[in-house]
């Protein structure tokens, strides 16, 4: 399977649905949006000081409501009529839609031009590279990208090529040793088949970024999502959960017995802690500032 196919399917159907749990269960954005209430303020005064226009891009902008809140953030740092634009691509059209929906009922964005994309972010890039015209951004995100492209330094050179003066790249990935990276690295060669190839750490994008010669600050983000169910047999959210964490459509039916055991003895006893009776995986992220 090619990557944009890979970012296209991954969150639709029974991913999507595990994801939402995940986001429910996690409290990602919550812990998300604490993180970025304390680093983004200064950063947006920088950015927006002496501009009259800033343009905003989204990468793997999910249902939004990252977007909505860094926004709400930006505007509290910019003079009073300033023109911003923001540029969203995302592969999902039910996250698009999720994303416009809020949109719609903020009264703080109605005055906000948006260019809604459909796209991976690597057939976003190839649209960009199409145009006659190069647009410059002063903020772009990419929160839980670099997983779904297929060559991780060029995505990350490229989409930093668009950065306008003293502009910010914020990148949001898996940080090291962290459950996901334990659990893909040991199933590497049984999980890798479907929506990831292989799976990248923050190790390998902060390798990346020194290579480029990049300068960026790293922020640790901890957090958790609570596995308990996945370990109850027949647990409809264990399963969901199982399938999301996997990225298999269905955890029990696709894999043997051996196997079953294998990764869920390794979710349980490497991948997560337990507190208070409740099994809770460790989710924490690195957030990667890098300058323009």
């Amino acid at each position: 399977m090619d990557s944009s196919t890979a970012a296209h399917s991954w969150y639709l159907g029974r991913n999507l649905e595990g994801f939402l749990v995940y986001l429910q269960r996690s409290e990602e954005h919550k812990i998300f949006q604490n993180f970025l209430d304390k680093i983004l303020p200064d950063e947006f005064a920088r950015i927006g000081e002496g501009k009259s226009d800033l343009n905003f891009l989204s990468i793997g902008s999910g249902g939004g409501e990252m977007d909505v809140h860094m926004i709400a953030i930006l505007q509290s740092k910019l003079k009073q009529g300033t023109n911003i634009s923001v540029d969203v691509a995302e592969p999902s059209e039910s996250l698009i839609d999720n994303f416009k929906a809020l949109v719609a009922k903020s009264p703080n964005l109605q005055k906000i031009q948006f260019s809604w994309n459909t796209l991976s972010s690597e057939k976003y890039e190839e649209k960009l590279k199409n145009s006659k015209e190069t647009k410059k951004f002063d903020f772009i995100h990419m929160i839980q990208v670099l997983n779904h492209v297929t060559d991780c330094l060029e995505t990350i050179k490229f989409f930093h090529s668009l950065l306008a003066e003293r502009g910010k790249l914020l990148i949001i990935h898996g940080a090291v040793n962290n459950g996901f990276h334990i659990l893909w690295k040991t199933f590497q060669q049984e999980l890798c088949k479907k929506s990831i190839s292989e799976y990248f750490s923050a190790r390998d994008v902060k390798c990346h970024l020194e290579k480029l010669g990049l300068k960026y600050e790293e922020h640790i983000i901890n957090n958790t999502l609570d596995i308990t169910e996945c370990f109850i047999e027949e647990d409809k959210t264990g399963e969901v959960l199982l399938d999301f964490l996997t990225d298999l459509d269905h955890f029990h039916q696709s894999l043997t017995a051996d196997l079953r055991a294998n990764i869920l003895n390794v979710l349980r006893n490497k991948c997560s802690t337990e507190k208070n009776g409740r099994i809770l995986f460790d989710s924490s992220v690195s957030a990667f500032l890098v300058y323009a």
